[in-house]
């Protein structure tokens, strides 16, 4: 396993999933809803930026492995449905809305693995359409952990619910695009081995 300071990064994302969720469950803390909210925002905020900051890195530094290619996505994927499983039991998100984010999520991680087993995994790279729904989807999750006025006059309860309810949105869309790539390699793939 290669160690390098991009895949230090990604695991100190990982190592901080946590810490997300554990500032709303450890009552030896002691912190107020409202603390709680910026804790977690924050810790959420410092993750999301270690997922930028690890992939510039690797690119300049010629750093990209095929461990930290393999770390990279699950330890965006754990923080993700992590946030949104507290926002849940918070009742700040709808238990369809993150059903339908985190059941794209293992589908389409599932289908690039068995693209990348046929050897065609560039038929489903990340495409422009992901990443809005990655942008709009880490630019919710803080507001609605913090969910209340940020600077006295941004509501992030109302803000960060329609901006995820957009990148459910861009999931779902997201999904069937990905779908329609892999769909004639799908096809091949199965008509090869009814031939055979």
């Amino acid at each position: 396993m290669p160690f390098n300071i991009p895949i230090l990064l990604t695991w100190l994302r990982v190592a901080l999933i946590p810490l997300v969720v554990g500032v709303f469950y450890v009552p030896e803390i002691g912190l107020s809803r409202y603390e709680q909210g910026i804790a977690s925002t924050i810790i959420f905020v410092v993750a999301a930026a270690t997922d930028w900051f690890d992939g510039f890195l690797a690119r300049r530094w010629d750093q990209t492995s095929a461990f930290g290619a393999f770390l990279d996505p699950v330890a965006d994927k754990l923080m993700v449905t992590g946030a949104l499983l507290v926002l849940v039991h918070l009742d700040r998100v709808h238990p369809i809305t993150a059903f339908i984010i985190i059941g794209r999520e293992i589908a389409i991680s599932a289908l690039r693995e068995w693209m990348a087993q046929i050897g065609a995994s560039k038929s489903v790279a990340v495409s422009s359409l992901g990443k809005i729904k990655t942008t709009a989807q880490m630019i919710a999750i803080p507001m609605l952990l913090f969910y209340g006025d940020l600077f006295g006059f941004i509501n992030t309860q109302v803000l960060g619910k329609w901006l995820l309810l957009i990148a459910a949105v861009l999931t779902v869309w997201s999904m069937f695009y990905y779908l329609q790539k892999a769909w004639p390699l799908i096809k091949k793939v199965q008509e090869s081995k009814s031939g055979a």
